[in-house]
């Protein structure tokens, strides 16, 4: 446990930004579920409308630090490749 004030206060300052973290990583996560449910419905159309919504919510966990800037360039290129995959088949 912290022993010095200073180190108190980083505790207390990381268990706040522990809530914000987690529910950065969660918007990420209901963002790309949905745009995969829809794929699985075979909805291309309705997943590239759900497309901006996903970049919205990479983009922003990879501003705050929740992931780092490649990670979020690797999952915004595997989201397309899943709609072009789907639109191909269709």
């Amino acid at each position: 446990m912290a022993i010095t004030s200073s180190a108190k206060k980083a505790h207390r300052a990381s268990l706040n930004k522990r809530v914000f973290n987690l529910r950065r990583k969660k918007a990420l996560a209901d963002a790309t579920k949905g745009l995969k449910k829809a794929l699985a419905a075979g909805g291309a159309a309705e997943a590239e409308k759900l497309l901006p919504a996903a970049y919205k919510a990479i983009d922003k966990a990879a501003k705050r630090g929740v992931i780092k800037a490649n990670t979020a360039s690797r999952k915004k290129s595997r989201l397309v490749a899943a709609i072009r995959r789907t639109e191909a088949k269709a």
